[in-house]
């Protein structure tokens, strides 16, 4: 590993003091219009080609992710590598033809115009919260990957600007599964097994707070928040109600008996600044925290694995703890790939891939279906919604395994393979969209 040796550092305490500043001028982080879902989307900028190469034809993507700001996209590969690729005019000029397969996928609509090298096979990443193009020291992301310590990037330059390690009972460092900054930007909290570490971003090395999720009679345990602060599952499971960790908890003659532990796999800090995160795990519980203190707030059962790999995505009601409000399917029975979700910026709809090749479209108001569209020919593993455009991302590709009497290697994958795409929707005005709010 030796990742500890000599890591590039920030130049200067300024840099983090810099780095941890919110940007004077913020974009709205709301669509000026309503996007409409009842209308299939236009396949704006697709990318497939640049990821293949002779010696790795059947190299898949395991993620896309928007900057906050809205100017780039990240994916993250099997070939352990980052992209970003910059929206060209932020999408504003232009027009392209809805679900298009063949017009479109012959050859790339562009190249990335950064691709950083993570190492190793790639846990999870995420960007600054107050990324800005505009102003070069925010444009940054962290990534975590299999033996490596948590990575900093710059994400003009491709540069290492920093790391934050943890380290085992053995004194050797060990990777983090899932990470995410805090609302504020200033801290940096990552999952491990059985427990969670908080990292402040202005002290880089092997300083960190840990936090167990078996503690006594409770324990902590993949999620998004909706934009009206409730939380959903990343991957699995729309939170807008909690359980009472108490509520969850077995009394046997021993005593009280622990409801879940394992790999937190994914993580997700309310956006409305209300100091609460969840946490997912591969035990098929969901936690919520306090962020000052870690303090375990409540818990959610109900998957039926994985929290980033289960096929239904739970919505649960706060006034009511009992029951499950709905369930949302996503096909995700035979994969073991991390399939994520996300919630529109108006709080209103939720899109999820899936092994079918689709997106599908719910209404978070009511839980029914709304629409899906073919993003892709094989597993959807990535989707985000733009931050303020009716625009999102896809991203799609799975394992393939090559039979033993194919000496010729070739996968002959289609362009809508192993790919990354970019959608425009149709929008009305929010004047016009306020009457009928359950398009």
């Amino acid at each position: 590993m030796g990742e500890e040796a000599a890591q590039p550092q920030p130049n200067s305490d300024k840099e983090f003091e810099e780095i941890t500043k919110e940007p004077s001028e913020q974009v709205e982080c709301s669509w000026l219009a309503a996007v409409r879902f009842d209308v299939p989307p236009a396949r704006a900028y697709h990318f497939a080609h640049q990821f293949r190469t002779p010696s790795n034809p059947n190299n898949f993507l395991k993620g896309i992710k928007w900057s906050p700001d809205g100017s780039c996209s990240l994916t993250s590969a099997e070939d352990n590598t980052f992209r970003v690729f910059p929206l060209p005019d932020y999408g504003g000029n232009y027009a392209g033809n809805a679900c298009s397969f063949a017009a479109d996928t012959a050859a790339d609509s562009y190249t990335a115009n950064l691709v950083v090298n993570g190492g190793e096979s790639i846990y999870d990443f995420c960007w600054y919260p107050f990324m800005s193009a505009s102003d070069p020291v925010t444009c940054v992301f962290a990534s975590t990957t299999r033996d490596h310590p948590i990575h900093l990037w710059d994400a003009t330059s491709g540069e290492l600007r920093c790391t934050y390690r943890a380290y085992d009972a053995m004194d050797e460092i060990t990777a983090a599964f899932s990470i995410g900054f805090n609302p504020s930007g200033t801290k940096i909290l990552a999952g491990y097994n059985k427990s969670l570490r908080v990292f402040d971003i202005h002290r880089p090395g092997r300083d960190f707070q840990h936090h167990s999720t078996v503690q006594g009679n409770k324990e902590g345990q993949s999620v998004c928040w909706d934009a009206g602060g409730g939380a959903c599952t990343a991957g699995i499971t729309v939170v807008t109600v909690v359980l009472q960790a108490a509520q969850m908890t077995e009394n046997t003659s021993q005593g009280a008996k622990t409801v879940g532990c394992g790999i937190i796999s994914a993580i997700a800090f309310c956006p409305s600044h209300t100091k609460m995160l969840a946490t997912g795990s591969y035990s098929q519980t969901t936690a919520i925290y306090g962020e000052d203190n870690m303090e375990l707030l409540y818990i959610l059962h109900g998957q039926e694995g994985g929290v980033t790999h289960d096929p239904y995505i739970l919505c649960w009601d706060i006034r009511k703890t009992v029951d499950i409000v709905y369930k949302l399917y996503r096909s995700s029975e035979n994969t073991n790939q991390r399939i994520m979700f996300d919630v529109d910026p108006l709080g209103q709809h939720l899109g999820t891939g899936g092994q079918d090749g689709l997106v599908h479209i719910y209404n978070l108001q009511t839980g029914q279906w709304v629409s899906s569209f073919q993003a892709a020919l094989d597993t959807v593993n990535g989707f985000s919604f733009h931050p303020f455009l009716p625009m999102a991302a896809s991203s799609s590709g799975h394992r393939r395994f090559q039979n033993l009497d194919d000496s010729s290697g070739d996968f002959s994958l289609s362009g809508d393979e192993n790919c990354a795409s970019i959608w425009s929707f149709s929008s009305v005005s929010m004047a016009d969209n306020a009457g009928n709010m359950d398009l």
